[in-house]
């Protein structure tokens, strides 16, 4: 074979060897690209626990669950097309719906064709750091997005306050747990708020110090008592607000 028949040859080779090197590379970004928006939903208190109080709590069953489908109406409003998942401790929905006479928990499942989002159910905090861990193979779907709709606490997360018990929860997510997610869990620039009362003045901190990635929190209360109705699109919506203080994001 000539030299130059041996140049051809060789120039070919390494051609399809660059463009097929191309290819993968393509198909690797585009797999690292994969995205979900997760918003994580705490359950409602009992009346019998809140009836006696000077303030009670969750009036309306539904004010984290609604608020959470708001919120997935005002993304989809704004262009964001990414999966979402939402993330719904179930047992307060249960024991709850059994306090009301109604099933609660057919009603939260008609969110997912309604809005055409993932609804993946969870009855201990394990299950949330599962999920938000390796719910996706996270090598490749990071999360664009993560929200908190529920009781809290400046350092906690309380699934199910005032349903188990009095005042208090048997199921959280302490800020001291946070270093159980993964470091690479988020895409830069991703969206993290808690709209849960007092996260901003500690457990914002805490979770930037886990997973280098900023949360907004309330420094103070929030509340799940601003209804909106027929405006933007939005029908019978909750945006909580702030009961005072401010937002922080660490």
């Amino acid at each position: 074979m000539s030299s130059l028949s041996l140049f051809s040859s060789a120039r070919r080779w390494c051609v399809g060897f660059l463009a097929a090197l191309a290819l993968l590379f393509v198909a690797s970004a585009a797999q690292a690209q994969q995205r979900e928006y997760v918003l994580l939903v705490g359950g409602p208190s009992l009346t019998k626990w809140e009836k006696y109080k000077r303030e009670p709590h969750d009036n309306f069953w539904g004010s984290f669950v609604r608020a959470a489908r708001t919120r997935v109406q005002l993304l989809r409003q704004g262009g964001n097309t990414d999966p979402i998942t939402l993330l719904v401790f179930r047992d307060s929905y249960v024991t709850r719906g059994a306090q009301d006479g109604r099933d609660y928990v057919a009603l939260v499942e008609s969110i997912r064709s309604a809005f055409g989002v993932k609804i993946v159910w969870f009855s201990k905090s394990a299950e949330v750091f599962n999920y938000l861990n390796g719910g996706q193979p996270r090598e490749a779907v990071k999360l664009s997005g993560f929200e908190f709709f529920g009781h809290s606490n400046k350092a906690c997360f309380m699934f199910d306050y005032s349903n188990n018990i009095d005042s208090c929860a048997k199921v959280w997510m302490h800020e001291d747990e946070l270093t159980r997610l993964r470091r690479d869990l988020f895409v830069r620039n991703a969206y993290v708020k808690s709209w849960g009362c007092h996260t901003g003045e500690s457990m914002s901190r805490k979770f930037e110090d886990a997973t280098g990635t900023r949360m907004i929190g309330a420094i103070g209360k929030t509340t799940y008592t601003n209804r909106v109705e027929n405006r933007d699109g939005i029908l019978n919506g909750i945006i909580p607000v702030l009961s005072g203080g401010k937002w922080t994001n660490g």
